[in-house]
């Protein structure tokens, strides 16, 4: 049961360093720490793409979440693959930000987005075949 607990803490701790960048890249607009000569914002194409990544944070991995909890319930023996799985949603949430953060390649981020999703559906369809 412990096992699963890792993996969400792993979200949990990427969320709050993509706090963390949020606020370094709005600090010149907010606080004027690092703006330039001008005034402006050198992370402003940054700051959109890192509230939006971060928005992101809360959608779909609100399922994954969800089977962990279900499975730390109603299952004291939780088999391997469903750790491996909730990995592979975290390795691929860390990839996603970093393919949406630092470029433009929507396929790109679209096939890491699939892996996430494909990772957390079989985690339920698992979860359900186990369960009945």
């Amino acid at each position: 049961m412990i096992s699963l607990l890792v993996p969400m803490f792993a979200h949990v701790i990427w969320c709050t360093a993509l706090y963390v960048l949020l606020t370094v890249v709005r600090a010149p607009a907010v606080w004027g720490i690092g703006q330039r000569a001008d005034g402006s914002n050198p992370y402003s194409h940054l700051q959109t793409k890192v509230s939006a990544n971060l928005s992101n944070q809360f959608e779909w991995p609100l399922f994954f979440h969800s089977v962990c909890v279900l499975l730390m319930i109603h299952h004291t023996d939780i088999p391997g693959v469903f750790l491996s799985l909730a990995w592979l949603f975290i390795a691929g949430r860390i990839v996603h930000s970093v393919v949406q953060i630092f470029s433009s390649n929507v396929r790109v981020r679209g096939l890491v987005f699939t892996i996430n999703f494909a990772a957390v559906l079989a985690m339920w369809s698992l979860l359900l075949f186990v369960t009945l």
